[in-house]
């Protein structure tokens, strides 16, 4: 019982005196008549750092490291956020806080949820609705329920950028033309293959099938692994680059990690999405197209929308891009006015081409009928002689 009213004393700490149930104030356990309970999974748990045990419940549901460092920075941001009667504790002092403490710490009645959807209003939907999936996380693995009234901002949908035509040619010639000896192999593989940047940096030699002219995407988004398919223009560039890695490898051995890596950087390690990004840069500079136009998913949507230019079906654009939802592929059927002109320009221009290459073939075969044609006629008129 003494431990009972010790524990009960120190949660009455949190509260303010003054007027329960005011903005921001947190309430104790007398005021809403329910204790602090954590769910039974939990409970054994209790006296433990939070931090660390929310961290393995994370790993244990195999997000991928991206989700994983995006969850623990709008996590301790949201932990971070002081009442208006607290001082600003430290990192250090919020992460040991045993898992008991944070379940009154983030107790969606007390306010600091709201403080903290304040503090983030400002950005984009899309952003604070990946920050509110982090911190609902927490609030059902602690056993709260999140409140009704915490909905998400509507996402605007925004359009594929997508380069042009004229942007395309200058780009594939400032890459053949770059300095860096990877420029040319990641735009040839990137638009042929239609890549994130992530599993580009993460393919390895082994990935790579030459002689079928695929590659296998090795636990990409979501854990998934999928096949992604290249042209000869792939195998040519991957051919010109081999030489360069060879020197690479010799010059600056690669450790154990990065042996295996298909682009390696000119100190021997894997290339990074940031290396390419940089890259992306620097040619866009060169090809005059905008830098705030040019980056890996923005091949990745010129790929998507060339394949439906050609008449690919969704299904296989989908597989191809390794989309879980196939409404994440429909988008790419909603393109702006200035994709649509490409877009019209680009088929009248292989209908054209077809228009005249039927024309052509139509020619040679009249060529090859008229003799046999001219043949009967003959033998006709022979027999009329006769």
């Amino acid at each position: 019982m003494a431990e009972r009213n010790d524990s009960n004393s120190k949660r009455a700490a949190w509260a303010v005196n003054g007027r329960s149930g005011q903005f921001a104030t947190p309430f104790n356990e007398q005021t809403i008549g329910v204790s602090w309970s954590l769910p039974m999974r939990l409970v054994r748990l209790a006296d433990l750092a939070w931090f660390g045990c929310w961290n393995l419940q994370l790993k244990s549901e195999k997000k991928s490291v991206h989700t994983l460092r995006a969850y623990v920075t709008s996590v301790k941001q949201f932990v971070s956020t002081p009442l208006s009667d607290e001082t600003q504790a430290s990192r250090d002092a919020l992460e040991q806080m045993s898992v008991q403490e944070l379940l009154i710490w983030v107790d969606p009645n007390n306010g600091r949820l709201d403080l903290w959807l304040q503090s983030v209003s400002h950005l984009a939907s899309s952003t604070i609705n990946a920050r509110l999936a982090a911190i609902s996380h927490l609030l059902n693995w602690l056993g709260h329920r999140v409140p009704d009234n915490l909905t998400r901002p509507a996402k605007g949908r925004s359009l594929p950028k997508t380069l042009t035509r004229g942007e395309m040619e200058r780009l594939r010639e400032a890459a053949q033309i770059s300095e860096n000896p990877l420029a040319n192999t990641v735009i040839t593989l990137m638009l042929d293959t239609g890549l994130r940047v992530s599993e580009l940096c993460s393919l390895n030699r082994s990935d790579v099938d030459i002689a079928d002219t695929s590659a296998t995407v090795i636990d990409g988004k979501g854990g998934r692994d999928r096949m992604v398919l290249f042209t000869e223009d792939t195998v040519t560039a991957l051919q010109a680059y081999a030489p360069i890695r060879g020197n690479i490898v010799e010059r600056r051995p690669p450790e154990a990690t990065h042996m295996d890596a298909l682009l390696l950087n000119r100190r021997g390690r894997r290339l990074t999405p940031r290396a390419v990004q940089k890259m992306m840069d620097t040619l866009a500079d060169a090809a005059d197209i905008p830098r705030t136009k040019l980056s890996p998913h923005t091949l990745r949507h010129n790929f998507a929308t060339g394949l439906l230019e050609r008449g690919a079906d969704l299904v296989s654009i989908q597989r191809l891009l390794g989309h879980s939802n196939i409404a994440t592929t429909r988008i790419y059927l909603e393109i702006n006015d200035q994709t649509l002109r490409e877009v019209y320009a680009r088929a009248q221009a292989v209908g054209e081409e077809l228009e005249a290459e039927r024309r052509v073939a139509a020619a040679e075969r009249a060529e090859e009928v008229q003799p046999t044609e001219f043949a009967v006629r003959n033998a006709e008129d022979i027999a009329e002689k006769d």
